[in-house]
């Protein structure tokens, strides 16, 4: 295995790979799930490319996105990918709809956040837009704290960071 497995208590992540794909290629395709997410929902072709880039990822810096199970059934992703706005390492999480409402993103990307600062990043940072609020309560909740603001494509943007205390 790339990275280590994570455990909480209901979750299960494990670091992203070729088995995840058909679940990743859902949760991408998905408009609940992926249709806030920079560049939007993704084609298979598309979820590919990314998951090499994924698999990459966790091989070069031992850290990256993780696929999340709750009771052995695939929910969502979170974990750390390099931003291509160059803001840095971002935070990166996404649940199907019907998944939603339980806290599983927030236990999830909070577990995820321990380890990549465990690992020794110096810092993490995530964007959300304004009207997300249900990302921006998550970011809020695991530790994060807004400290900048800036438009994309017409939208009101807030960044994020957390870094170790």
């Amino acid at each position: 295995m790339l990275g280590r497995e994570l455990r909480t208590a209901r979750l299960v992540l494990t670091p992203v790979n070729w088995p995840d794909l058909e679940d990743m290629i859902a949760l991408k395709a998905d408009a609940g799930a992926f249709g806030q997410m920079l560049g939007g929902v993704r084609s298979r072709f598309e979820t590919e490319q990314e998951m090499a880039e994924d698999v990459a990822f966790w091989a070069r810096r031992r850290i990256g996105i993780f696929a999340i199970r709750e009771n052995g059934r695939f929910v969502g992703i979170t974990g750390v990918h390099e931003r291509p706005d160059g803001r840095g390492l971002g935070l990166r999480f996404s649940i199907f709809p019907w998944a939603a409402g339980r806290g599983i993103a927030r236990e999830a990307a909070a577990a995820a956040i321990r380890y990549v600062l465990d690992e020794g990043e110096p810092r993490i940072v995530a964007v959300a837009k304004e009207d997300n609020l249900a990302s921006r309560v998550v970011l809020g909740s695991i530790g994060m704290r807004h400290v900048d603001t800036f438009k994309r494509d017409g939208n009101t943007m807030f960044l994020y960071e957390i870094a170790p205390v």
